[in-house]
């Protein structure tokens, strides 16, 4: 076992790790809810963004519809977020020994 080669391929890691931190804090992703009616944008490291209703929901007696179809529309998001974020995350961890199911950053 290479001690100094697996330090290395770490630090680089680490390095990798950060600049796609710092990619996923600017990218965007966008989810939605009832056929559209809902929609929101938020970062891929989850922080909301944006948030659109269509006129057609604003109806007081509507108000849970709306409030459930907002948590889906999130979700809708979140999920491509982490997505991503794993689908990146593979790309970085390609050639190290890690455990299988061993999920990163720590």
């Amino acid at each position: 076992m290479d001690i100094m080669g697996m330090m290395k391929k770490a630090r680089e890691m680490q390095a990798k790790m950060e600049e796609m931190q710092a990619e996923l804090e600017q990218t965007t992703v966008e989810g939605g809810a009832g056929g559209g009616v809902v929609r929101v944008q938020m970062s891929a490291k989850g922080d909301l963004k944006n948030l659109e209703i269509d006129d057609s929901l604003l109806k007081p007696d509507e108000k849970e519809i709306l409030q459930d179809l907002i948590i889906a529309a999130h979700s809708d998001a979140r999920r491509k977020a982490e997505a991503l974020s794993a689908e990146k995350m593979q790309g970085l961890t390609a050639g190290l020994p890690l455990p299988a199911g061993m999920k990163l950053p720590f």
